[in-house]
């Protein structure tokens, strides 16, 4: 101010004049544009019109640096000097140029993640284990190494803007929180094995449950377990466990499939006996009804014809009797001789060659001998015919 050429002139009680001013400031832009510039007294001596098109030029440019353009799958937060005024769709907008306003454009759609447990590197794919995420107690008191990956993307833009401090570091906290006490209350087995998924599943229902209730604008789209093993200190022991329970897996499993070999079988073999019992009980119940009948026949004939009847059932007792005997016996009274003739041999004989029947040959009879001959013969076959065709005369 030292060298304003004015200032000694000015009264100290009051600010410049701000004509004075503009002048001085008119000046200068002349100056600068290679223009003279009236003496301090003359009465020309005010803004030159020449700078009404910078001023122009400044305040489009202004303007111009208003206009924005919002992506698909994006909105717009346009601010007033801090305090939030509009949320815009996508498109081209204009907001009023900094200072007063200020837009920030935030992509709803895109899918982010997290890693809790480990961390993947960028150009090696390599990852690094993070114990102090990964390790947890199961409810039978064992320690699970679990690593998963967490995927979310916004719902609420304004909720994510000013409800989080960061987003990234609340899903982290929140997912490592849910995590543990949904394993927390499962078993070892079931979180390492057949439970994975229902794991993942209660995990991502409690997550979204939490990010709601603190109204972070957060939506979590998927929770993938990488990784679920004991920690390496048990590894080989949980190993050996491990096989153990498959052996004891297969040999239930053969003894199962044993028992589906042999039960049908047993079952098959049962069902057949029961039907060869019903049907043996069928036949004899048959043939006692058939000797009924016939024994009631036989009595009736019986009745009328005694001997007769008795005679035949003599005769077929005899029969039935020798026709499983392949020897002739004659007994002869007034002597021990016994006679053996082959006539099974000579039976073999005869139908091996096929002559015409003969008769067999006997030894000569004694008075009073009564023989017994068997009747599979064809002598014994023809008497048996004729004495049959006699008891029919008779009758």
């Amino acid at each position: 101010m030292a060298n304003d050429p004015g200032w000694g002139n000015r009264n100290n009680e009051g600010p410049p004049d701000l004509d004075e001013v503009m002048r001085q400031f008119s000046r200068k832009i002349n100056a600068f544009f290679g223009k003279k510039t009236a003496p301090s007294g003359s009465s020309d001596d005010r803004p030159s019109v020449a700078i009404l098109p910078i001023f122009g030029l400044i305040l489009l440019v202004w303007i111009a640096t208003g206009f924005y353009i919002v992506d698909q799958g994006s909105r717009g937060v346009v601010l007033r000097f801090g305090k939030h005024v509009e949320t815009t769709l996508p498109g081209p907008r204009w907001h009023m140029p900094f200072p007063v306003e200020s837009v920030t454009v935030v992509n709803m759609e895109q899918v982010r993640t997290i890693e809790i447990g480990y961390r993947s590197s960028e150009g090696s794919g390599s990852r690094s284990k993070e114990l102090h995420e990964s390790l947890m107690l199961t409810d039978d008191e064992n320690i699970i190494d679990l690593q998963f990956a967490v995927q979310y993307n916004l719902k609420n833009v304004e909720d994510a803007l000013f409800n989080n401090r960061s987003a990234e570091e609340a899903v982290r906290g929140i997912a490592e929180t849910a995590i543990r006490e949904v394993v927390g209350k499962s078993k070892l087995d079931f979180a390492l094995y057949e439970g994975r998924d229902e794991v993942a599943i209660n995990t991502k229902k409690l997550m979204q449950e939490v990010l709601d209730r603190y109204k972070t604008g957060i939506n979590v789209v998927s929770v993938t377990m990488q990784n679920a093993q004991p920690p390496e200190q048990v590894q080989a022991a949980f190993e050996d466990a491990v096989k153990a329970k498959q052996d004891l897996e297969r040999q239930k499993n053969e003894g199962q499939a044993y028992a589906n070999d042999v039960i049908p079988k047993a079952r098959g073999t049962a069902s057949r006996l029961l039907q060869e019992a019903a049907g043996y009980k069928l036949r004899v119940e048959n043939e006692a009804q058939g000797n009924v009948s016939r024994f009631n026949q036989i009595l009736a004939q019986y009745q009328h014809a005694p001997e007769v009847t008795r005679s035949r059932m003599y005769l077929d007792t005899q029969e039935q009797i020798m026709s499983s005997v392949s020897k002739v016996i004659v007994d002869q009274k007034n002597g021990s001789n016994l006679l053996y003739l082959p006539l099974d041999k000579l039976m073999a004989t005869t139908g091996a060659n096929a002559p015409p029947a003969t008769p067999a040959v006997t030894p000569p009879a004694q008075p009073n001998a009564t023989p017994t001959v068997a009747p599979n013969t064809y002598t014994d076959a023809r008497a048996r015919d004729d004495s049959r065709t006699r008891d029919r005369d008779s009758r």
